[in-house]
């Protein structure tokens, strides 16, 4: 029986690096990607069982599948542990971008920004506000290669209250950031665009509302207000596993991932941020239906059709506000997982690009 077992265990391994390989899941391979997956087929049949009936391979395959998942999961870390996204996000210089760390100084204290330029050089510049609980850098790989691949520049900052930011979060104090951030590309490029997501919508709705000049806006996930429970957290959570998230272990190992999805988790249910206001106050205060009408730039409002945090009602509610805006409705996203669907943050893209660069 134990022989049986050990061989079920070595059959899932092998299987396992088979769907990694066919997926290009590389931060899930301990083999590497460069291994030729062909010779696995042969492997896979010499280790079926046999001399066994059907049910008792059943039973051994059923035993070693969480064993050899959990295998799978920690040689792929420790095979692929040099394989990071957020490296590209460090200050240096890249085969296709440069990184920049600034301080953004303000009437009272300074915005801490990346600034990532592609390596050819650009005109034209999209400054990124994140959202509630986060930071510069969170999660932000594949937005800034999706912009970066369009030839546009990237600004990342650190929201008042969060991150590396000195300041604390208040109202109206909390716009402050953005009017700091633009005026730093208008420096450097010809046209600028924004794009904010949850609470930093809220506040970059509110900016342009009040008369920041953008080229055009993009709003993803923007609440009227914040109204969510537990209920609502744990369906947030449930849509973590979304097949679409799975192409994230292409990018990462699972340890990298798993780390990252625990802060992403936090991020909602216990927020560090350094605050004087409470975020769902200031929500409230920026009043997105109010600062919506008042925006004549090109707007685009991009949700989640799964989204338990801001629910599609309420996105129904941002458009009636803003007739003017483009409306995006991504069937398979959640709160959580809208910046990382990459089909989204390609429409996003492209509609910045194509306002952006003119």
């Amino acid at each position: 029986m134990l022989s049986l077992l050990f061989r079920a265990l070595a059959l899932w391994l092998v299987l396992f690096e088979l769907l990694a390989g066919l997926r290009r899941w590389h931060g899930l391979s301990w083999l590497g990607e460069r291994f030729p997956r062909g010779l696995l087929i042969p492997a896979a049949l010499v280790l079926h069982p046999r001399g066994v009936s059907w049910a008792a391979r059943a039973a051994a395959m059923a035993i070693a599948a969480l064993p050899a998942m959990l295998t799978q999961l920690v040689l792929a870390s420790i095979r692929n542990r040099a394989l990071d996204p957020l490296a590209a996000l460090v200050p240096g210089e890249y085969a296709d971008h440069t990184v920049e760390r600034f301080d953004i100084v303000l009437a009272e204290g300074y915005t801490p920004a990346l600034l990532l330029t592609p390596r050819a050089g650009s005109g034209a510049a999209v400054c990124v506000l994140h959202g509630s609980g986060c930071h510069k850098t969170y999660f932000a790989w594949r937005l800034s290669e999706t912009l970066l691949r369009r030839g546009l520049a990237v600004l990342l900052i650190d929201l008042d209250g969060h991150g590396d930011s000195p300041r604390t979060q208040r109202f109206p104090q909390a716009l402050e950031p953005a009017f700091g951030a633009i005026a730093f590309l208008r420096e450097r490029f010809e046209r600028v665009g924004v794009l904010g997501i949850s609470l930093g919508g809220c506040i970059a709705a509110r900016a342009v509302a009040e008369g920041l000049a953008v080229d055009a806006l993009a709003l993803l996930e923007a609440p009227p207000l914040l109204e969510f429970g537990v209920r609502d957290q744990r369906a947030e959570a449930r849509e973590l596993v979304r097949p679409f998230m799975f192409s994230l272990f292409g990018e990462a190992t699972p340890q990298t991932l798993a780390a990252a999805v625990v802060e992403l988790v936090q991020a909602q249910r216990i927020p560090r941020i350094a605050a004087e206001i409470s975020t769902g106050d200031l929500i409230a205060a920026l009043d997105l239906l109010g600062s919506l009408p008042r925006i004549t730039a090109p707007l685009l409002l991009v949700y989640g059709a799964r989204d338990a945090i801001v629910k599609p009602v309420q996105a129904a509610r941002a458009w009636a506000a803003a007739p003017q805006a483009q409306f995006v409705m991504t069937p398979e996203a959640s709160h959580l997982t809208l910046i990382l669907h990459q089909g989204t943050l390609d429409k996003v893209a492209e509609w910045l690009d194509k306002r952006v660069t003119g």
